[in-house]
């Protein structure tokens, strides 16, 4: 991917900087702020351009409301964001409009500005041209560091760059970048993908992919089961995608011609039910009985991955093992977890699930790089091009 500017190549003080940050946190249902790490993930930019006497104006998105609705209002992240950066954060009533543009004209160096939520707005989704230039009206630099709506043409990520300049990363985006091309691009070898979930459908971009650059794979979650099968084997009531078998056996080829050497579990956790009451039996894999599904990776399967990652040197995990949200059906996943940050390799992990098991594994801060973005993480996994990333300003030749 090209060489794209960052912050730290434009002059900021004095200006007003517009910064696109992913402010779309987990809330409960009286408005309280559930996990706070996307808030605290653009700490990095929004700390340097307060020390650079910037004025600073932050819009997001907060979920997928229909119009104007106070359940998605980013009033509660102003609170938190004051509470992280020591400073009060103003809070506008709207992203657009006559009083917002006042308020941002009246900042003073070293002020910060929060703008209501951009999806109250229907032209953020829709791409609408002049929605983005009043957006971009607001600022003097653009900055976008929300990563995770990256590979979205929506108006405040694809337009206001090309509308505001100059347009650069911020440090949260261009750590995401530095990652990936780190793991991707030009990886110490071996290389070692672990992907689960639910569906091939989902993954089968990323697995193509992958084989292209990695030196083992492993393929656990329901995934497997389409595998298992394909190869001819029961795997009892454990969902399977009967039209991608002989895409499963496609890809089982081109590993072998790759010499990529392609892992499936070798033992499964069953159950008869999707419960954590169900009764459960350890089996080989080829040997799921009837009226019983996979429900996890078994402790075989656990220390095949151990020595799978014995020599790794950079390792990228999508997916979950096994129905790690239930108790009994956690361990072949938060195993994986443990494993990775104990890894001395360079290990990048993302998508939601497994953010969210890593954080329930407790491991979070073991692991390298925890992606903050899991659609445009998937896309970049499956080698495609990010749209936003494509307008911001490309830095000079030297």
């Amino acid at each position: 991917m090209p060489s794209k500017k960052s912050l730290r190549d434009v002059k900021v003080t004095g200006k007003r900087v517009l910064v696109r940050v992913d402010f779309n946190v987990p809330m409960d249902d009286q408005g309280n702020i559930e996990d706070d790490t996307r808030i605290r993930a653009s700490l990095p930019t929004i700390e340097y351009l307060l020390d650079a006497k910037a004025k600073v104006i932050l819009m997001s998105h907060l979920g997928r409301p229909k119009g104007r609705d106070p359940k998605y209002s980013l009033q509660p992240v102003a609170k938190r964001l004051s509470r992280l950066v020591g400073t009060e954060v103003r809070f506008a009533p709207d992203c657009v409009g006559e009083e917002v543009k006042n308020l941002a004209l009246s900042l003073k160096e070293g002020e910060i500005l929060l703008l209501e939520n951009l999806r109250f707005h229907e032209g953020e989704t829709k791409g609408d041209e002049s929605f983005a230039r009043d957006l971009a009206s607001l600022g003097e630099v653009c900055v976008i560091d929300a990563f995770g709506t990256c590979h979205r043409k929506h108006a405040s990520m694809y337009l206001v760059p090309q509308f505001l300049k100059p347009a650069v990363m911020g440090f949260l985006l261009e750590k995401e970048v530095t990652y990936f091309e780190k793991a991707m691009v030009n990886p110490q070898r071996p290389v070692v993908a672990l992907l689960g979930g639910a569906k091939v459908s989902s993954k089968l971009g990323i697995i193509k992919n992958l084989l292209k650059r990695v030196d083992k794979i492993f393929i656990g979650g329901a995934m497997a089961f389409t595998f298992i099968r394909a190869m001819g084997y029961p795997v009892g009531d454990s969902p399977v995608e009967e039209d991608l078998m002989p895409t499963a056996l496609d890809i089982l080829e081109i590993a072998k011609k790759l010499e990529v050497k392609f892992y499936l579990p070798v033992d499964f956790v069953v159950g008869r039910e999707v419960s954590d009451s169900t009764p459960t039996r350890v089996v080989p894999w080829q040997e799921i009985p009837e009226g019983w599904r996979g429900m996890d990776i078994g402790p075989v399967s656990v220390e095949l991955l151990r020595e799978i990652l014995s020599d790794a040197q950079t390792i990228i995990w999508n997916g979950p093992m096994g129905v790690f949200e239930l108790d009994r059906f956690k361990n072949g996943t938060f195993s994986v977890a443990k494993m990775i940050a104990e890894s001395p390799a360079l290990t990048i992990a993302g998508g939601g699930d497994t953010d969210h098991a890593i954080h329930r594994a407790g491991v979070y801060s073991a692991i390298d790089f925890v992606s903050t973005g899991g659609g445009a993480f998937l896309q970049l996994l499956e080698g495609n091009h990010l749209p936003c990333l494509e307008v911001l300003d490309e830095k000079e030749e030297a």
